[in-house]
């Protein structure tokens, strides 16, 4: 396998962002959604507002995964109050890892979620937690085998479309 080299985003990254952004949401969950609400959702969460607030969100941090400095896949993690929701001053929230389709199985999914585990770690929090559709078995598979376990469930809504994700945590301590 390449090199999987991890980069820290920035604004002038902002257009790239969004690019990999709905292409990888598009391509997870895509075939099992309609499309009216995903492109509703896609409008909302990947508009160049939306995603520059999110990169200069200072409670938030990004980066790339790239592979011979292709775009290949993305993490964000989030802190405080920039939480989706436990807001816990001692935890690290994985918002959103993601891989190109052709690119899942390489282990970047498994570098991402390192470098969120290594930020949690710096930043010397007590765990880690996240939100998985339940309908995501690869995903809840992959966090299982990194020693996630479920605590509670959390509506996502996908552009109208009301869906269950599962909460799980990781203690680091």
């Amino acid at each position: 396998m390449e090199n999987i080299e991890i980069e820290k985003v920035t604004l002038k990254d902002t257009d790239q962002l969004r690019d990999i952004g709905i292409k990888t949401f598009e391509d997870t969950f895509g075939a099992q959604n309609s499309s009216a609400f995903m492109a509703e959702y896609l409008k909302k969460s990947f508009s160049k507002e939306k995603v520059s607030g999110e990169i200069s969100d200072e409670n938030s941090e990004i980066y790339f995964a790239k592979i011979d400095k292709r775009i290949v896949g993305y993490l964000k993690v989030n802190f405080d109050q920039s939480q989706t929701e436990l807001n816990d001053q001692n935890a690290l929230e994985i918002e959103r890892i993601y891989v190109l389709k052709e690119f899942l199985g390489k282990k970047i999914g498994q570098a991402l979620y390192k470098k969120a585990i290594d930020i949690a770690k710096q930043k010397n929090l007590h765990y880690v937690w996240l939100g998985v559709w339940e309908e995501n078995p690869r995903a809840i598979r992959f966090y299982e085998k990194n020693g996630f376990l479920k605590f509670d469930e959390h509506i996502f809504d996908l552009g109208g479309d009301k869906q269950t994700d599962i909460l799980m945590k990781k203690n680091l301590r």
